[in-house]
């Protein structure tokens, strides 16, 4: 995202706030936040911010389209502000690690379905869902007990995604 903050908010008809540029600071710096991780990225990067003013602005940029919120299933959501291009995540069902995966080059066939049962298509959210490159190399494999194996269960986001 470019960093001019505020022309970049001015562009889109938002006012620019100390709480709007601290999130969107927090956002660029933590691909993939969670609303907690940009709470307290911004609270340091300001000194203190509540969590409904971090609320209300990852709102409104989402709404403008400066930032994209995506929900893999069984966990929080989650911001990025790689927008306005196609493509999608890789999570690890071990550790919680996402990462992003460009679509496939050429056509995007994930926007071609089987069957679009009358509907223009203009966006595919794809999720691929496997063992990230550090839980291989440690020997990490998901188990019954390991909550992440049931990605729809509540507590599906407990293990720690790799640093």
């Amino acid at each position: 995202m470019d960093p001019s903050y505020p022309d970049l908010l001015r562009d889109n008809g938002l006012s620019v706030t100390a709480q709007r540029l601290a999130v969107l600071r927090a956002v660029a710096a933590h691909p993939h936040a969670t609303a907690d991780d940009v709470v307290t990225a911004a609270g340091a990067d300001l000194g203190t911010i509540s969590r409904q003013s971090v609320y209300d602005a990852l709102t409104a940029l989402v709404e403008k389209g400066l930032l994209r919120r995506i929900q893999p299933v069984g966990s929080p959501a989650l911001y990025e502000d790689r927008v306005n291009d196609n493509h999608h995540h890789v999570i690890c069902r071990i550790c919680g690690q996402v990462m992003d995966v460009d679509c496939a080059v050429g056509d995007t066939p994930c926007l071609t379905a089987a069957d679009n049962m009358g509907y223009e298509i203009d966006e595919a959210e794809v999720a691929y869902w496997g063992r990230c490159p550090t839980c291989q190399a440690e020997g990490r494999t998901a188990t019954p007990a390991d909550p992440s194996i049931d990605r729809r269960s509540p507590s599906a986001k407990t293990a720690v995604p790799h640093q």
